[in-house]
């Protein structure tokens, strides 16, 4: 007879593809993207990302942006059977999202001046995949 061991903590969520991805990837703008793939998290990261990375876009349009990705993302994963906690492997493509919009999230809410939110997110992001949050804020 086989036991679990329950010391091992939950699996790896691994979300299914974002149907946003190949629009994105085959260059067409993500504000488009999002008004046809509005539940879309790597939609709303790139968004957030590129506000980040504008001097023309404010701070707080960038945090809007990150917010609505991590808010589709948090429906995404509970669907897909994820607890509350555990890990989202960076490695699994289809995660990014989550993960850059989280990354986005917490850099937005530092610049916005939200600093226990950018702790908590960036947090967050850390105890998801220390790969991401290498990749991303490291």
């Amino acid at each position: 007879m086989d036991f679990p061991d329950l010391m091992a903590g939950p699996p790896p969520t691994r979300l299914p593809e974002d149907p946003a991805a190949a629009s994105l990837g085959s260059g067409r703008p993500a504000a488009e993207v999002v008004r046809s793939h509005p539940e879309s998290p790597l939609a709303w990261a790139t968004l957030a990302e590129q506000a980040l990375a504008e001097d023309a876009v404010d701070d707080v349009t960038a945090y809007a942006y990150a917010r609505v990705g991590y808010h589709r993302s948090l429906d995404q994963l509970r669907r897909n059977g994820w607890k509350g906690n555990g890990p989202v492997p960076w490695e699994h493509e289809p995660n990014r999202g989550f993960l850059r919009a989280l990354a986005a999230l917490a850099v937005a809410a530092g610049r916005i001046g939200e600093l226990p939110e950018a702790e908590r997110c960036s947090s967050f992001l850390r105890d998801s995949s220390p790969t991401a949050f290498e990749t991303l804020l490291g």
